[in-house]
């Protein structure tokens, strides 16, 4: 039986091709942890109904705000503003789903040439 974590593999450069191995999924890590970051900053707006419902959601998919204009709003037809603010909540999740996406797509490559 032989002990992995003494294992040493050395490439044909001379170096530790685990420990290099390591390093640039510790690199991946660290881009993955400034990239989440940056889509917690990043909010988008949507609005619905000529502004009569605005939803902000940040990059991470998470509802930061909901605002519903009263100017807007026709109590008689409340179902209509239960329409925008259906619509305005699915387009925010859609439209920040795909900013993360085009975000990450650079990393998902990087990630199976680690090995994850």
């Amino acid at each position: 039986m032989f002990d992995v974590a003494r294992l040493e593999i050395i490439g044909q450069d001379g170096k530790d091709i685990l420990d290099m191995g390591r390093l640039d999924q510790v690199k991946m890590l660290h881009k993955m942890k400034k990239l989440q970051k940056e889509l917690e900053q990043q909010v988008l707006t949507i609005e619905k109904g000529d502004g009569a419902v605005k939803v902000e959601i940040s990059g991470d998919q998470k509802i930061k705000k909901i605002t519903i204009n009263p100017e807007y709003i026709d109590v008689n037809d409340i179902h209509q503003l239960e329409r925008w603010l259906e619509d305005a909540v699915k387009d925010a999740i859609q439209q920040s789903q795909r900013i993360a996406a085009e975000k990450m797509q650079p990393m998902m490559g990087a990630l199976g040439s680690l090995g994850l």
